[in-house]
């Protein structure tokens, strides 16, 4: 099979439709290309792969997204023992919220208009192919894709436990950037994985928990945008109706506490669609929408 003569790199450059961009922030202190800096979701190629098949898989993987690329620019860059390379860079549009992806390498995904860059700590080619963005605009910013197209649902999982008429709920860190100091279902987002055996992991991981995949059940579903256009999210409420452990704070950055509340009378603060599911489990239903 020929080899390629596609550079080794690839990266993806998504703007939503206000023309910010979505940037990553790299771990920092790590023997990586561009540690501690605000970058753009990449890899290089594997085996005989295209530059194509690879800023999809790379795209994917990091942030479970599937969005219609188009070439852009190839930018050098300079790995970690001062080799030099070179990166394929691909446009593509994304209106969705950058708090709800999934961030399995570095530290967390954030979109900033063109006036924040310059105060950034940038990886040295991604400020090049946002200046030559800038420099194309407006007539390379991608469009918006319309309504009527299929659209990328962020899937949630949430944990329903009820004992003596109460429900278990987690007070969210007050610097959280979901929900910060207001009450939660214990929850994640579906990696890789089924919905429950993403649940089993979750309540483990955050909470010392250990659910027997073959004690849960569904017992809500939620389908909800925060606001016309933004992007969906679908949230499956399963209940365990056993479980081993006691609630542990595992994750201080996130909760600072777990409590009993009753079902008929939860605290002032609560996730809205985390009341409006309890409320649907109280009244036997199954499914519930909000926001459209």
């Amino acid at each position: 099979m020929p080899v390629s003569e596609d550079p080794l790199g690839t990266a993806a450059l998504l703007v939503d439709s206000r023309g910010r961009y979505l940037l990553h922030l790299r771990d920092a202190n790590k023997k990586i290309c561009d540690p501690g800096t605000w970058s753009i979701p990449g890899g290089n190629r594997e085996g005989a792969e295209s530059s194509r098949e690879a800023v999809e898989r790379e795209l994917l993987e990091e942030t479970g997204l599937t969005v219609p690329l188009e070439e852009f620019t190839v930018v050098d860059c300079v790995g970690p023992d001062g080799i030099k390379g070179r990166i394929r860079v691909y446009l593509g549009a994304w209106d969705g919220d950058a708090d709800s992806l999934p961030c399995p390498e570095g530290i967390m995904f954030r979109h900033f208009g063109a006036d924040t860059i310059p105060y950034l700590t940038m990886c040295p080619w991604t400020k090049e192919v946002i200046d030559l963005h800038q420099a194309q605009a407006p007539a390379s910013v991608p469009q918006a894709r319309p309504s009527g197209r299929a659209r990328l649902n962020v899937v949630g999982v949430h944990l329903y436990l009820e004992q003596d008429g109460k429900v278990l709920l987690g007070l969210r860190h007050p610097d959280s950037a979901y929900a910060g100091s207001t009450h939660h279902f214990l929850a994640g987002h579906c990696e890789q994985e089924s919905a429950v055996a993403c649940l089993v992991r979750e309540a483990e991981e955050e909470a010392g928990l250990v659910i027997d995949p073959e004690d849960v059940e569904l017992a809500h579903v939620v389908h909800m945008v925060d606001e016309p256009g933004a992007q969906p999210r679908v949230g499956f409420v399963f209940r365990a109706r056993q479980w081993t452990g006691t609630p542990q704070v595992r994750e201080p950055d996130r909760c600072v506490s777990w409590g009993w509340w009753p079902a008929d009378a939860l605290p002032d603060r609560v996730v809205p669609y985390t009341r409006a599911a309890i409320e649907g489990i109280r009244a036997g239903r199954l499914y519930t929408e909000m926001g459209w």
